[in-house]
């Protein structure tokens, strides 16, 4: 075997070698390959594992088939009880079709984003403060339908979409943090007075109860001495009822309580002058 014939059979396996390395594709579990050749798409979307191509002819896109987190950038706007907020949020979504992901938009995560931005502000101009705040739910509903419509010829489906923070301004937080003040405030108040009128209540049937018999009270009364008396206090309170206060009371001054008599004005009676003859009318 000549020289000739020896260079010629390691140039092919060289070659062969290369056609091979170019050929020769993987395609990961999570990835789908997509194939033009010669600018067309053809027709298959290569599964994973291994896979040729034809080189030259042939290019492969390899396309993520995983759920993708995509941030969505703070947006600032007026909601319709013209409240400026800033509201920032979240959306995961996945390709369902390499093929579209790749021919329909020129780069879909980027679209993606476009679209969730121009959603958030047209949901933030659209709802109400107290909605942005404990209603999320049902907006997280209308941003995933808003982004997922336009979203569907790109091969794209959405999965989910969460707003994660809403930012208010510091004189809505003060305003806020007041009204929420008042309320407990007005609450506490509520429950105080209902207390009051149940306590009340209570009270005046155990004085109707008392009231019938007399030595209840009495009881109470040495009750609350033993109460207080078991403090360790240096001074014990004893309460008097009125009636034994107004008893020695009127006890101290019982000239008070008779009943004055009005002094009896004798009528002066006048004197009689006798007249003289020299007084007598001449006559």
């Amino acid at each position: 075997m000549g020289p000739e014939v020896v260079t010629a059979i390691v140039a092919a396996c060289s070659a062969g070698v290369v056609y091979f390395a170019a050929a020769a594709k993987v395609v990961k579990q999570y990835e789908r390959g997509v194939v033009f050749r010669l600018g067309r798409l053809a027709r298959e979307v290569r599964s994973p594992g291994f896979t040729m191509i034809v080189p030259i002819a042939d290019r492969m896109s390899k396309v993520n088939m995983q759920i993708v987190t995509l941030p969505v950038p703070a947006q600032e706007g007026i909601t319709r009880d013209n409240v400026t907020v800033r509201v920032d949020a979240v959306v995961y979504f996945k390709v369902v079709d390499a093929a579209a992901a790749l021919i329909n938009v020129e780069d879909y995560k980027f679209a993606v984003s476009q679209m969730a931005q121009t959603s958030l502000r047209s949901i933030i101009g659209k709802s109400d403060l107290d909605d942005l705040l404990s209603n999320r739910e049902k907006l997280n509903q209308g941003l995933e339908l808003m982004i997922d419509s336009p979203a569907v010829e790109w091969g794209v489906t959405i999965d989910r979409v969460e707003i994660k923070d809403v930012s208010l301004p510091e004189a809505m937080k003060r305003s806020m943090a007041r009204q929420a003040e008042a309320d407990r405030d007005r609450r506490a108040r509520i429950i105080n007075a209902d207390a009051e009128l149940q306590a009340s209540k209570k009270l005046a049937e155990a004085a109707k109860q008392m009231a019938d018999t007399p030595a209840a009270l009495q009881l109470r009364l040495l009750q609350t001495v033993t109460a207080v008396a078991a403090e360790k206090n240096s001074t014990l309170v004893l309460p008097f009822p009125v009636e034994l206060l107004r008893f020695l009371e009127k006890a101290q001054h019982p000239q008070d309580q008779q009943p004055t008599q009005s002094p009896r004005i004798e009528q002066a009676q006048t004197p009689q002058i006798e007249r003289t003859q020299d007084d007598r009318p001449d006559g």
